[in-house]
């Protein structure tokens, strides 16, 4: 088995020269911080792999700038496509540098890619950290920003993307109002 605590170590290293602050802090490096919390939180006995995935989900975000791509739903997919797989491929070296298998480096790319969300237990557990991560710090000032029908979609959307458990969890530990609570029910 790795080092984890050199793998997080390296990963709040590389997130320290986030250019852009929050709090006072480089962006990635709170955010990682955050997910780390949320980790915690939702899976206290949560696996190296998903607390590796969590902390270095955003890894290096700012290298890879949105105004760099096409304006449009194409290319902001196409940005957020390939920040997946810079933060998989950065935290996949991090993750061998600190003894990890190549293989756990693989299941860590495949979390931060995404791929089988829905399928995949180790991905959904991510997404749902990254949901209540969404929920707990970003989501009442992206709100307070928005017209309330932009809100009522972002959150029908976390929602669609998070577990029956999640959801649930969501439900008995936000206040939100009806209309945005309603998203979470489970069919």
């Amino acid at each position: 088995m790795g080092d984890l605590a050199a793998a997080i170590a390296a990963i709040d290293a590389a997130n320290a020269a986030d250019p852009n602050l929050d709090d006072g802090q480089p962006e990635a490096q709170l955010y990682g911080q955050r997910m780390s919390q949320q980790v915690d939180h939702l899976f206290p006995d949560a696996s190296d792999v998903l607390k590796i995935a969590a902390r270095g989900q955003h890894i290096e975000r700012w290298t890879l700038k949105r105004a760099d791509y096409p304006e449009g739903r194409t290319g902001y997919l196409t940005w957020r496509r390939d920040l997946a797989r810079h933060h998989a491929t950065r935290v996949g070296q991090i993750m061998e540098t600190a003894g990890y298998t190549v293989d756990d480096a693989e299941t860590v790319g495949r979390m931060i890619r995404k791929e089988g969300i829905k399928r995949d237990a180790d991905v959904q557990a991510l997404e749902d950290v990254i949901c209540f991560t969404f929920l707990t710090w970003y989501f009442a000032p992206f709100a307070a920003k928005h017209p309330d029908d932009k809100v009522l979609d972002i959150v029908q959307k976390t929602a669609r993307k998070m577990s029956t458990q999640a959801r649930t969890r969501a439900l008995a530990e936000f206040d939100m109002p009806d209309h945005l609570a309603a998203a979470f029910q489970i069919d």
